[in-house]
């Protein structure tokens, strides 16, 4: 009977630890269903927000396949590997269906979408014809626009009125009248407008009401036109990505406002060309402790984003954004030997006659057993918007997946899509691409409740199981 007894109580034991093992396990998030209509407002309407639109259009249209876009081709693996479940990211999580979008936005020029595509000469012609109709359909609202901030350009569809805080609530208002006309439930904001002239956030970006204050005073000259049109959609309810170098998001009172209306923002600097090349080179050599003597990147384009750049105020944001990119792959501080003097330059130079189609030229000076040198040279013809198109339509599904799963500030697993990504204050960033790929993945697995996956891979080996 006592050994009966031992047997059962040993079986009840077993089955509470099997539902305490149960209970913690991860459990997926509530996430929103992505009913109806999603409206993405475009600040910047010009070669970036053209070639995105004409693609969307042309996919919509089954005239050309989603090439580059993580959420649109690529597959997640989730379990272990011999269970062979690797579904499409779009058939895992619950994102937005590309024909539910619905867009919209800003800028300083008239042109409509049809317009600003011919000017920007990304796309091919026969790619725009097609689409013709549905371009020149959308046309930019007035914009919130400084020269001092962009000092290259000028237009005439700029908003006026008495202070920051009236231009804000003038995009509010188009906001709002937009997503009636339209018939969208929600909303985000995607930055694809220039390069802003470099300011560190100050002493009125310290708090929500300082920042706040300064939008009342007039026009402060710390406050940039890109944070205006974040204060707007974050008071709105609308996530906000920045796909430029500009401080926009990354500062105390916007991250204030973030947090207070529980809104996911992301950013900052679209990781295309160069950068990219650089965040799959750069592991590369410290995954083999190859030392590195010295890395010079330079570049030249002709679009409105080259001309921007050309002003050395312009170019300093973006010189920060692509040079903080090695330092924290490398980790000189634990390698001292291997990068602990390296020389890092990178040059823009504004060509007009290359328009869209940059050329990036790296030569890599290395070095590996008994200091012996080496070196890489790249060289990289490349188009920044086309690169840039599936990276924000990546980022707009799952910011808007990140607001229905009840996650808000900082979307530091949206990394892989930045040059120059935001984490919480007193973390350094992650720029190696293949661990911020995994991080993304995780983030979506662990959005729905599967195992996370470690690559370890020991439970496969007879070792680990008489274990």
């Amino acid at each position: 009977m006592a050994h009966f007894l031992l047997i059962y109580l040993a079986f009840r034991l077993s089955l509470i630890y099997i539902f305490f093992l149960e209970g913690l396990k991860m459990t997926a998030r509530n996430i929103q269903p992505a009913d109806g209509k999603m409206l993405v407002f475009f600040v910047g309407m010009g070669a970036i927000t053209s070639t995105v639109l004409t693609g969307i259009f042309n996919i919509r249209k089954g005239l050309h396949k989603p090439i580059g876009s993580l959420t649109q081709m690529g597959h997640i693996r989730l379990g272990k590997r011999n269970e062979n479940r690797s579904p499409l990211i779009r058939e895992f999580v619950p994102l937005a269906n590309i024909n539910d979008l619905e867009f919209a936005g800003w800028d300083i020029f008239t042109d409509n979408m049809y317009e600003s595509a011919r000017h920007a000469a990304v796309v091919r012609s026969e790619d725009l014809e097609a689409v013709k109709d549905e371009m020149l359909a959308i046309k930019p609202m007035k914009a919130v626009f400084n020269h001092e901030w962009v000092k290259k350009l000028d237009g005439p569809n700029v908003k006026s009125g008495k202070n920051y805080m009236e231009l804000a609530h003038q995009l509010m208002d188009d906001i709002k009248n937009t997503m009636k006309e339209k018939g969208c439930s929600r909303a985000v904001m995607v930055w694809n407008a220039s390069t802003e002239a470099y300011h560190k956030p100050c002493e009125i970006h310290e708090t929500l009401a300082a920042f706040e204050k300064a939008m009342e005073d007039g026009f402060h000259p710390e406050v940039a036109p890109s944070q205006v049109y974040a204060y707007a959609a974050l008071s709105m309810g609308l996530p906000y990505i920045n796909g430029s170098p500009n401080c926009t998001v990354d500062n105390r009172a916007i991250q204030e406002l973030a947090n207070k209306m529980k809104m996911p923002i992301a950013g900052k600097d679209w990781k295309t060309g160069q950068t990219l090349m650089k965040t799959i080179i750069g592991p590369g050599l410290k995954l083999r402790m190859l030392g590195l003597n010295g890395w010079f990147s330079t570049n030249i384009l002709g679009n409105r984003d080259g001309e921007v750049l050309d002003d050395p105020a312009n170019f300093k944001s973006k010189e920060v954004s692509k040079l903080s990119v090695l330092d924290t792959i490398l980790d000189a501080k634990n390698y001292p030997e291997l990068y602990g003097n390296y020389y890092h330059k990178v040059r823009i130079n504004y060509y007009p006659p290359r328009g869209d189609e940059k050329e990036a030229w790296d030569n890599i000076d290395i070095f590996g057993w008994l200091n012996m040198p080496m070196q890489i040279k790249v060289n990289f013809l490349c188009r920044d918007s086309i690169l840039a198109a599936p990276v924000v339509l990546d980022t707009l599904l799952f910011i808007d997946l990140a607001r229905r799963a009840g996650m808000y500030g900082i979307q530091e697993w949206m990394s892989f899509y930045f040059k120059s990504p935001m984490v919480a204050e007193g973390l350094y960033p992650e720029h190696d691409v293949f661990i911020q790929h995994t991080k993304l993945k995780n983030t979506l697995r662990d959005m729905m409740g599967e195992e996370l996956i470690t690559h370890l891979g020991k439970e496969y080996y007879d070792y680990a199981k008489e274990d």
